[in-house]
């Protein structure tokens, strides 16, 4: 059965779905791996590292995906190349049903069955195909760096002839995944780091780290590990609690989320206005809304003293590592989709449940069936079968 790489359409994507060490362990399972020619450029993946690793090159993405059982992208399809793909395929990526209803239902009308990493079940069995993580982990390490570049102070503390210079102060806001890297980031460059998370489980994440722990009392507590979203009695206390912190801080990166929603406001205008001269955000968030009222992703917004860094897909800046990374993951997902290089889906396995979207064009997710306004057709595992009536001995 052929895998298809195509190359990602996404403006500014540098990732690529498969890297090509994981190629070769595809292609000795049974598939036949197709990458679109310079799909891998950008994070440093060649053709012919691609070639040596059992994998045939197209010249462009109709002839990467003719005949295709199987498309592995990082970023969701447009529309139009949907429109291109074969009939039945199985499409793994991240779908964020909101922001791809139109390739859905596209994909829909071609019977596909679509797979999305961000459906994935927050359980331990699922943490070597979580994408969402490992990409977290890439965007958190890289907002660090970030933070340090626009500052125009040391991260560390100098002790020098000329003087003693202080730490930066810097202000994390979430303790999730891409939070506790921003956290380690920032503390091995050498500043002083306060953390900011609804969930009181952060707390000894954070601190485990060399944080301190700032606790405002406001506690949102969500299923499978998230934060839920807060009441507007509980927002307005948070930034009335919050606004000392950040106006005390030379740096506050964000990364709070809730999946399925707008990111929430954390850092308000006027908070921006009461920062220090040189001081700085780096929002995490910004391709969600973003975190601070005055973000614009892919974009630094100057505002009196501060500088708001929206940043747009983080991990696509560090794509070799982000890439090999997701190529992980989407390997060890595809082993409960198929069996010795063809499709073969476990459908009485939860993650398998989990992260369908669409079943042969069928809206196997609640919300996926109210944006598409179809029937939900849930999958039901198979019953299992009737015991064989038991033998009577003979008299």
């Amino acid at each position: 059965m052929i895998l298809a790489i195509p190359t990602e359409t996404r403006a500014g994507e540098q990732r690529v779905a498969l890297v090509p060490e994981i190629v070769k362990k595809l292609v000795d399972q049974g598939w036949d791996v197709v990458v679109q020619s310079g799909a891998g450029a950008a994070a440093t993946f060649s053709d012919e590292a691609y070639t040596e690793a059992g994998a045939r090159i197209a010249p462009d993405a109709a002839s990467t995906v003719s005949g295709a059982g199987v498309i592995v992208k990082v970023n969701a399809p447009s529309a139009e190349e949907a429109a291109g793909y074969p009939e039945g395929v199985l499409v793994m990526s991240f779908f964020q049903s909101g922001q791809s209803t139109d390739a859905l239902a596209v994909l829909a009308g071609r019977k596909a069955t679509v797979v999305s990493f961000d459906l994935l079940p927050r359980i331990s069995r699922a943490q070597s195909m979580d994408a969402l993580s490992s990409q977290a982990t890439v965007s958190g390490y890289r907002a660090g760096l970030a933070a340090a570049e626009h500052l125009a102070r040391f991260f560390p503390m100098f002790m020098t002839a000329a003087g003693t210079v202080p730490p930066a102060k810097v202000l994390v806001m979430g303790v999730g995944v891409a939070g506790l890297q921003a956290i380690a980031t920032a503390r091995r460059l050498g500043a002083n780091v306060r953390a900011y998370d609804v969930r009181a489980a952060a707390k000894e994440e954070a601190e485990s780290l060399g944080a301190s722990f700032v606790d405002l009392g406001v506690k949102a507590e969500g299923e499978g590990g998230y934060a839920r979203e807060l009441t507007p009695d509980e927002i307005a206390a948070q930034q009335a609690a919050l606004a000392n912190e950040v106006a005390g801080s030379d740096v506050v990166i964000t990364t709070a989320a809730v999946p399925g929603r707008k990111a929430p406001i954390l850092v308000t205008a006027a908070m921006v206005d009461m920062m220090g001269p040189g001081s700085v955000i780096i929002d995490m968030a910004a391709d969600g809304g973003g975190n601070c009222e005055v973000t614009e992703a892919g974009t630094t917004v100057v505002r009196n003293n501060a500088s708001v860094v929206g940043l747009s897909n983080p991990p696509s800046g560090m794509p070799t590592h982000a890439s090999f990374l997701y190529a992980r993951n989407v390997a060890n997902l595809l082993e409960l989709f198929s069996n010795e290089g063809s499709l073969d889906p476990d459908w009485e396995d939860e993650i398998v449940i989990g992260t369908t979207i669409l079943k042969d064009g069928a809206a196997a997710n609640a919300a996926a069936a109210e944006l598409l306004g179809v029937a939900h057709a849930p999958i039901i595992p198979p019953a299992p079968p009737a015991d064989e009536p038991a033998e009577t001995e003979e008299a």
